[in-house]
């Protein structure tokens, strides 16, 4: 059994993210409400401009923004392919069998490193894209598809 967890690209754009926000949302605070020379300069006429009001009001948007990348995190993290002994399991949802799998395109995989697989299922036919940046460890899959199919 060969297992292909969610890709540390997309791990660390998360995290990247949320870190970005909060950061942005502290500096945010810190100039819209404890930054004097930040006040004064920014304030006209005893009222604040756009500049002032911005570092005043997005904190709390920026929060809820990192809240939901967290929020992303925690859905697609048990994410993963699996490659057992007679299908391949694609985050608990998606089944296929290994003789339903008629062709392996993986004419982008070296370039993108992205791979089609095409099945039929249920008399239907289904095209399953399945990508490194999703996922970590797919050459194993992929070599492990090949040598189920072939």
């Amino acid at each position: 059994m060969i297992e292909a967890p969610i890709s540390r690209y997309t791990r660390n754009s998360l995290i990247i993210g949320m870190v970005f926000l909060v950061g942005f949302g502290l500096y945010c605070i810190y100039d819209g409400y404890y930054n004097q020379a930040f006040i004064e300069k920014y304030t006209v006429n005893g009222k604040p401009d756009a500049t002032l009001l911005f570092n005043q009001k997005s904190p709390p948007i920026l929060f809820v923004l990192a809240a939901g990348l967290a929020g992303r995190w925690v859905c697609i993290r048990k994410r993963k392919v699996v490659a057992g002994d007679t299908e391949l399991v694609i985050n608990d949802k998606v089944h296929i069998p290994y003789d339903a799998i008629e062709q392996i395109d993986k004419t982008l995989f070296k370039k993108k490193g992205l791979f089609v697989v095409t099945y039929t299922q249920g008399g239907q036919q289904y095209h399953q894209k399945l990508s490194e940046t999703k996922y970590d460890n797919m050459e194993a899959i992929l070599n492990h598809l090949v040598a189920q199919i072939s």
